[in-house]
Parts: C-alpha cells; structure tokens; sequence
C-alpha cells in the first residue's frame, strides 16, 4: 500500500511539474524550421518569450540560419511601457539593434515600405482573449499586409488564458467595426491567436485571405479546459492593467462598463477591473443587491478606496468589490449589465446609456466594443434590465461554436 501511494504521489508531482511549450518553444525544437533562410519581420511585445523569460526577439537574433531584420510595434510598445491608446514611435531596438516600426500610430497596419526586404512576418504574443484587446486587431491587419505584399504570415501559438471552450458576447455588427471589435466575432471567441488566424483566414474575414500563406508552429501540451495557472507559464503582464492571469476573468466582467466613463472599474487603483464603485455610490447597498440575483460563480463585496489617476482621481469612491467565485459557471460579460441595472434601479437619475454632447464619445465606444448599438438601445427600451439583452447576446453563440470548431488545433 506504502509502494502505491508512494507512486501516485510521485505521479501527481510530475504533473504538478508538466508545463506546455508555447510555439516560439517548438519553433526553437525544431531547429526553426519553418524559418530557415528568411528574412523576419517579427510583431511582438513583452509577452514574447519563452519559459525561461527569454524574449522571443533575442531567440530569433541568435538563432542559427534566421536573420531578424525588423520589428513592429502594436499597442504599448515593444517593451509594454506605453499607456493605453497611446502613439507608439518606431525606433530601434537597442538590445538588437534592429528596426522597430509602430503600427500602433500613423498606421495600424505595416506598410509596403516597412515591409520590404522582408520574407515573412511572425506574430508573437500574449492575448487576454477578448475582441476589444487590440492585438488581435493588429494581427489581422498583418495578415492582410503579408497577403498583399505576398509574403508569408506565421503565428508561433500561445494559449488563450480563458480557456479554449468560453463563448460569450454577439458576432461584431457592421455599423460597430473598429480597431477595438475588428472582425465579426463574439466578444470571447474561444480560441487561441492561432486557431484565431486560421478562422479570419478561412472564413473570408480579411483581405486578401485566399492568397495568404499562413502557417501556425502549435503549442505543446495546451488542452481546451486549461486555466492559464495549469500551463506551468509565467505570466507577462499584456498591457499595464493586465498585471495577473487572473484578472483576464475580470476585463470582460467589467470593462464595457467602463468605457462610459461614468463609474471607477478600479484602473487607476490597485485592482484593475475588479470593481464598480464612484463617489455617489452606496456600497453595502449595491453589493446587497447583487447578492440577492445570485448570478452564477460571482459574490459582491461593498469596498471603499480613492484612485491614484484616472476617473475619480484623488477623490474617495465607494462601490462593490467584484470576486469571481467559480469561472466554470460564471457568466464573465454579462455581470457588468445587472450592475448596471441595480445601480439604475438605486440611482435612475444616472443615465450613462443615454447619449449627450458630454458623453457622446463614451457612448460611441461603449458600442464599439460590444459590437452593436441594438445592447444599449435595448437597456433603454427596457428599464436596463439586463435579462432583455440576453437573448441578442447570445444569439450568434451557437453558430459560431460550430463553425469553430473546424479550426481548432487542440483537444
């Protein structure tokens, strides 16, 4: 019995230990192949790097038969240190030496220019999974750019940190396109940048998309049901108020509230998109509220802090903690509506959907990021009840569940 136990535990310690190999990994296995004798250009960002934290841009500059000749920059940099929505500036990179083109300012797409004497483009970077999260954006745009100019696009693959099976959030409508919903896909889509690829390829969602060769160096040992934690990966926070793994359950649980500029999401406070919360708000009173729908996987909390920048900045708010209970179960994007139907059913002098010269902006990228102006207008229809919406949001869900699944590369 002693000689079983013993085994079993050695067992589960050797999985504890098991890590999966993101792609720039068995890129690297396999002698990079699928880059020998080419000219990089190379779109990555902090995330770029392998288990040991080294910078899929220094892998490239040293590998043996691979010559890196340029990089391009999405939003926040190459190195993350550029706050949200912020110009990015080409430069050089000094660890390389290498030039660095910003598709993140004058242009969201490499040129013809920045891509000359280039023989294929390979993206490399760490998604939160969700289709407001720009670089999906810029991949796409890449795409384009390599199909146009008839070079190659290769994707070294990396997990999506809400798993592989999460659907949530209507296909993007046509009057909402933007760099913050580009393609016509749910709100959580699902799948890794990869397989995403694959299915803007596929699907016809890009320019050029027939023409375009597109190759995708799998990952190792990632399954649809892994959390982020289960990869045995070091997190590389994405952008400045992405610091954890963790609060990717929370960006879609709280961030399209956000955008109306009317309440602190805790961006600017030391919980990034773990709360609502404002000067005029009762606390205890909205967590009560929310308690009692007894929402599947989420418990509020009332929580009182002042914001160092940003809404509200230097200035006590009060509100509910957000505590993502059970992520199995949990509806991530749909939370934010019921908040806002209990805040408008304490507060109905607050009507952040309805638009006016001072919010206009507020209320245009409020629509952007849902994917449709049918989500607020039906709120207002309906007393923001949160339960009218549902049926529009879930609409696409099926189908797009289905259609998926002919790009899915893992199990």
């Amino acid at each position: 019995m002693k000689i079983l136990t013993s085994l079993l535990l050695l067992i589960l310690s050797v999985a504890a230990q098991a890590r999966i190999k993101p792609g720039i990994e068995t890129l690297r296995d396999s002698g990079f192949e699928a880059l020998q004798g080419k000219r990089i250009g190379l779109i990555t960002n902090p995330t770029g790097v392998d288990a040991d934290l080294n910078a899929t841009p220094d892998i490239l500059a040293a590998a043996d038969g691979v010559r890196l000749v340029a990089m391009f920059a999405p939003e926040h940099g190459i190195r993350g240190d550029v706050p949200a929505g912020a110009r990015v500036a080409s430069a050089t990179d000094p660890a390389t030496g290498v030039k660095v083109h910003s598709i993140y300012g004058s242009t969201k797409k490499p040129t013809p220019q920045m891509l000359d004497g280039i023989d294929a483009l390979v993206y490399d970077i760490q998604d939160n999974g969700c289709r407001s999260y720009t670089f999906i954006s810029t991949m796409g745009k890449a795409m384009e750019a390599a199909a146009e100019a008839g070079i190659e696009f290769i994707v070294l693959d990396r997990p999506n940190p809400l798993g592989g099976n999460r659907v949530e959030g209507l296909l993007t409508e046509a009057d909402c396109i933007s760099f913050v919903s580009q393609y016509p896909i749910p709100y959580l889509y699902g799948l890794t940048p990869g397989e995403l690829a694959m299915y803007l390829k596929g699907e016809g969602l890009i320019k050029g998309a027939d023409s375009l060769k597109l190759t995708v160096v799998p990952m190792e040992g990632w399954t649809r049901d892994m959390t982020y934690a289960e990869t045995g990966l070091p997190w590389i926070l994405p952008s400045p108020h992405i610091p954890s793994d963790h609060t990717c359950l929370y960006y879609p649980a709280t961030g399209i509230a956000g955008e109306l500029g009317w309440i602190s999401i805790g961006v600017g406070y030391t919980m990034p998109f773990k709360t609502f919360a404002a000067p005029w708000i009762d606390g205890a009173g909205l967590s009560g509220r929310l308690n009692s729908l007894g929402l599947p996987g989420v418990a509020f909390r009332p929580v009182h802090y002042t914001p160092y920048y940003g809404i509200f900045k230097g200035e006590p708010v009060k509100g509910v903690e957000v505590y993502i209970t059970d992520s199995h179960t949990a509806q991530l994007t749909t939370i934010q509506f019921y908040v806002m139907q209990e805040l408008h059913a304490m507060y109905p002098k607050q009507s952040p959907l309805t638009a006016t010269a001072a919010n206009k902006n507020n209320i245009k990228m409020f629509d952007s990021v849902v994917g449709s102006k049918k989500i607020r207008e039906t709120l207002i229809q309906n007393n923001y009840n949160a339960d009218s919406i549902i049926p529009l949001w879930d609409k696409d869900k099926q189908r797009f569940n289905y259609i998926k699944q002919r790009y899915h590369l893992y199990r």
